[in-house]
């Protein structure tokens, strides 16, 4: 980053090739993160690819992850093997007069770095606090407390955020000069994430209301 910490240094590794798209800013990227739910996990091993998507929650500079002991990407990825991890927001189809300038609005965050397994018992616990509250903001608070056989079993890996860029894509269509004349339909079609109203466990005993957590998340508009 640079010495002001509000942008990330353009190297090799995260430069946005179309420079208009291309967004530096620390807060921006923050942002795109904070608003995703999936994160895209790509590692190699033995020289094969693999790209897996993965709950995760953010802690200042650090993006975390998780999962049981015995899963085969957190067996290699606490080895410390270097991983890109992708959060992708999709705002809308962009819909040319030719099919050639069709596209799509988003707002997406590459990130490039070193696996770390996390062994500090405090901050593996408030790692599984900040992903499991990044899915429902307050929602570890309602739950029953997690035994320490389960955070025994379950493996969290740290990511620092260093080498980061955000792409993002708005506005219209942009078609060859020639075809604004054409009689082709041409514009955007929005698409939103939005929460149903949630449906309560089959097992759930009588009289128990819709967790606060969730009554917020459901309300969002």
């Amino acid at each position: 980053m640079t010495d002001n910490q509000t942008q990330f240094s353009v190297t090799p590794i995260n430069k946005v090739r179309v420079s208009k798209r291309a967004n530096y800013d620390k807060e921006t990227v923050h942002a795109i993160l904070d608003e995703g739910l999936i994160a895209q996990v790509g590692f190699v091993q033995d020289d094969q690819p693999f790209v897996l998507p993965m709950a995760y929650g953010r802690i200042g500079d650090q993006l975390y992850i998780h999962g049981a002991k015995a899963t085969r990407m957190l067996k290699q990825l606490k080895l410390g093997l270097p991983i890109c991890i992708n959060v992708t927001l999709v705002d809308g189809l962009v819909v040319g007069r030719s099919a050639f300038h069709h596209s799509m609005n988003f707002r997406s965050v590459n990130i490039h770095g070193t696996a770390r397994l996390v062994e500090d018992e405090k901050e593996k616990y408030d790692a599984l606090v900040a992903i499991t509250d990044h899915l429902a903001p307050g929602r570890w608070d309602e739950t029953r407390e997690t035994t320490q056989k389960e955070i025994n079993a379950t493996t969290v890996i740290a990511l620092t955020i260093e080498q980061a860029a955000a792409k993002i894509r708005t506005g219209m269509p942009i078609d060859d000069e020639a075809d604004y004349a054409l009689d082709h339909w041409a514009g955007i079609v929005p698409i939103t994430t939005a929460f149903g109203p949630a449906i309560d466990d089959t097992r759930l005993k009588e009289g128990i209301p819709v967790a606060e957590s969730i009554r917020k998340l459901t309300s969002r508009r």
